[in-house]
């Protein structure tokens, strides 16, 4: 239960981020914003490391492979295609496209890991698809209504 709330409270946490980082971005423009998010991440980090020394080990750094550090780099694709994407779509539906491609991009890293293909997780994930196109096409009926209903009264 703990580590539910640990992943809602991550979620959370994330679709905040990605609505400050485009109101940042609007204000001082994209790549400042993508800037000064590293930059307080990186501070947020060192002090980490500072309280946290005592049980870092130098050694362990050796064995990270090259692509681990490739990170930094994706999160800052990740911030600004977020900021472009953000003021375009409503929060919910960008939380969702978002999670659909987190979602697969996991099935294939588990693909590529344990040689395998989940199909429970791809039905799960066309489930969440599906549901998703239903939402969208509630939302496009309810639109085209109040669209034609205005124009009656007028």
């Amino acid at each position: 239960m703990f580590y539910i709330l640990i992943s809602i409270l991550s979620g959370s946490i994330v679709v905040t981020s990605r609505i400050l980082n485009t109101k940042l971005s609007e204000k001082i423009g994209l790549m400042q914003s993508s800037f000064f998010n590293y930059l307080t991440g990186l501070s947020a980090s060192l002090i980490l490391i500072v309280f946290l020394r005592d049980k870092l080990s130098t050694n362990q750094f050796n064995t990270i492979p090259f692509y681990a550090y490739l990170g930094g780099l994706l999160g800052v694709i990740i911030v600004i295609l977020s900021s472009v994407i953000t003021p375009k779509m409503s929060s919910f539906y960008a939380t969702l496209i978002i999670f659909i491609g987190q979602l697969f991009a996991g099935i294939v890293i588990d693909c590529l890991i344990d040689q395998t293909i989940p199909l429970t997780k791809i039905v799960g994930g066309l489930l969440v698809i599906a549901g998703l196109a239903y939402n969208l096409y509630i939302d496009y009926n309810s639109e085209e209504i109040a669209t034609k209903s205005k124009e009656i009264t007028t």
